[in-house]
């Protein structure tokens, strides 16, 4: 298919957005509201000071009758009660079929509740289906940006095109929101979050960018949250990428706690104290998201999975693999116990019976943790594999999702994934262990918007050594555009140029194919192919021994006839996690250079990365890369296990 989408979207749209517009007096016409929203305020009983819409406004969760409109007012964002009056705040919303709100279908007047952070959430209905529309709330003399929307299609209705994007993993103070700066301009029918929206800890901005945290501190409390996802929703990018079209938002780790699992913290906190904690990151998520407010939450539980049905063509479930699943484990043998689940029972029944039952041609897993297996060794023999988070460590959920995926070949199951900050595409088998089972679906996972700051650049078109089923593995910043016809699925892997400036350039580093029937990922486009003809090799690696990181090398040899610049060519230790970078450096023909992972005096054939820092667990397979200055890989080897 060929890729077209790279042009800018017209600027009138997006400057339009970006503006404020003036609207006829508002009355409730044909159209619900509910106005949910946060603590006490120390304004008492005075006005509302100043513009009450500087955390944005957004919709979300279309159905084809339906969608929510949300805002949170606080004119002072980063204050413990957002600098609103101790009160209930009258707010006046509308929603119309054209950008300059004349042609208006719906009206009504809400009251923003001080118990929930003066947010509202409006689930207007009686909206036409696959129908765009657009919005804006008022509290005078106030009136919010205008935001675009749309309504998904009739379930059953033909539907010819869906294009939508996902993102995940936006850590503030790792960089600037140069993703969704480039997200906004798109025109899509929908985007989807699949977590790490925030970060709960406290540390501050990575080099010299301003983007320390607020608080300083690792939140805990329920006004902690509010601050910390009042500062995130301030940036202005993601407030247009919010107002740019409907999102579908789910969750991950922190939200709430660093790889938490169901009431268990990471520090093992005593599970009340954990509850009440979770409790309160749950309220403030709801606080700051397009949720219905039939989803409300109640203390530390708020039901998050549901599905969204687009017309005959495309049915997402949307997964919470957080709030249920057991604790992680970190050896194969826990993680082959067919007792452990990352869904949790009631979860996983919805998510079968919604599969067995669907009559769509694509079917969407939008999922948090990578499904297909890594470089975690699905052998149940190897112990000590690297994260349990991912679902390598619930195999029974993942084999019984694998066996619903191949029982039914009209499934076109696609599973789109966040959290592990590379974007990575996989051919999903019916059995891990042997390669060459069956392809019975494809995993398109994306990376993060900044967490991680800028990446190396990386990338690999193919299989990787521990992973034979891969097909694409990319370590750049950026966003995931899907473009789903009958007949085919098109993912773009957009990535920006760096996170470090505001205004950043993003392209198109590959683009995949699945084709309806025929699972698995297919290269459609790449800007920079693999040379057909490599000359260089890795000859020989070793993993570090008792952490003495000079025990840790690569030997890279050029096995053809004529010499190789070797300038900014990159040798990757761990999987990618530490890469050495080659100044001015020519390897002659048929000659090698060494690279170690520690420290010490450079050679003409022995260098060292002098990396320091902590040592990585290599008791697994692990693979060492070579890569050109366009950051290609050109030849690959894994560690034996130790």
């Amino acid at each position: 298919m060929k890729d077209n989408l790279d042009k800018p979207l017209d600027k009138s749209r997006r400057e339009f957005i970006r503006k404020a517009v003036t609207t006829t007096t508002i009355a409730g016409i044909g159209a619900s509201g509910t106005g949910v929203a946060a603590d006490k305020g120390n304004n008492g009983q005075g006005p509302v000071k100043s513009d009450p819409f500087t955390l944005g406004i957004a919709s979300g969760d279309p159905l084809p009758d339906s969608v929510v409109l949300w805002t949170r007012l606080a004119p002072e964002p980063l204050t413990e009660n957002g600098g609103m009056p101790d009160r209930q705040v009258p707010v006046q919303w509308e929603i119309a079929t054209e950008k300059d709100m004349n042609d208006t279908v719906g009206k009504g007047n809400v009251k923003a509740r001080p118990e929930y952070a003066h947010s509202v959430h409006i689930d207007v209905q009686g909206l036409d289906a696959n129908t765009e529309y657009y919005y804006q709330f008022k509290v005078s003399p106030d009136r919010s940006p205008v935001g675009r929307t749309k309504t998904a299609p009739a379930e059953g209705t033909d539907v010819d095109e869906i294009k939508f994007a996902f993102t995940s993993c936006q850590n503030y103070r790792y960089g600037y929101y140069t993703a969704h700066d480039h997200l906004a301009d798109e025109d899509l029918d929908l985007a989807i979050q699949l977590g790490d929206y925030i970060y709960e800890g406290g540390a501050q901005g990575v080099g010299s960018l301003d983007r320390d945290h607020e608080p300083s501190h690792e939140i805990e409390s329920l006004s902690d949250y509010r601050i910390r996802l009042a500062q995130y929703k301030t940036d202005s990018n993601l407030q247009d990428a919010h107002a740019a079209f409907p999102w579908i938002v789910t969750w991950d780790d922190h939200e709430v706690d660093n790889n938490y699992a169901d009431a268990i913290s990471q520090d093992n906190d005593p599970t009340q104290e954990f509850l009440e904690r979770r409790a309160n990151a749950y309220q403030a998520y709801f606080e700051h998201q397009p949720l219905r407010p039939s989803r409300i939450p109640d203390g530390p539980n708020l039901p998050l999975y549901r599905r969204f049905t687009f017309g005959d063509l495309a049915e997402f479930n949307i997964l919470d693999t957080r709030q249920f699943r057991d604790d992680q484990v970190y050896t194969s043998e826990e993680a082959a116990d067919l007792e452990r689940t990352i869904l949790g029972d009631e979860q996983e029944d919805w998510l079968v019976d919604g599969l067995n039952d669907s009559t769509s041609r694509w079917n969407v897993l939008a999922n948090q943790a990578p499904f297909a297996a890594t470089d975690q060794n699905p052998n149940p023999e190897v112990q000590n594999f690297g994260s349990g988070d991912k679902w390598d460590g619930y195999r029974a959920d993942r084999e019984r999702l694998l066996d619903v995926m191949a029982a039914d070949p009209e499934l076109n199951p696609v599973v789109i994934t966040g959290d592990v900050h590379r974007n990575y595409a996989y051919n999903l088998k019916a059995d891990f262990s042997d390669p060459d089972s069956e392809t019975v679906g494809t995993e398109y996972a994306g990376t993060s918007i900044t967490s991680g700051g800028d990446g190396s650049g990386i990338t690999q078109y193919g299989p990787s050594h521990s992973e034979p089923w891969q097909r694409f593995f990319n370590d750049n910043r950026g966003y995931v555009r899907c473009t789903i016809t009958t007949e085919q699925w098109q993912t773009d892997y957009r990535v920006v140029s760096t996170v470090e400036e505001p205004e950043a350039s993003a392209s198109t580093i590959a683009s995949f194919t699945t084709d309806a029937g025929d699972p698995g990922a297919n290269l459609a486009s790449e800007p920079h192919a693999q040379p057909q003809q490599s000359a260089v090799e890795i000859t020989e690696i070793r993993p570090d021994q008792d952490g003495d990181l000079n025990n840790e090398y690569a030997v890279a040899q050029n096995t053809g006839d004529t010499a190789i610049d070797f300038s900014e060519f990159i040798i990757s230790f761990e999987g990618g996690s530490q890469n050495y970078t080659f100044g001015d450096f020519t390897l002659g023909a048929g000659e090698t250079v060494t690279v170690r992972n520690g420290t010490g005096e450079d050679t003409e054939s022995t260098l060292y990365a002098d990396f320091g820092g902590a040592v990585l667990n290599n008791s697994n397979p692990d693979t060492v890369l070579v890569a050109n200055d366009k950051g290609i890989v050109l030849a690959e080897a894994s560690y034996a296990p130790v």
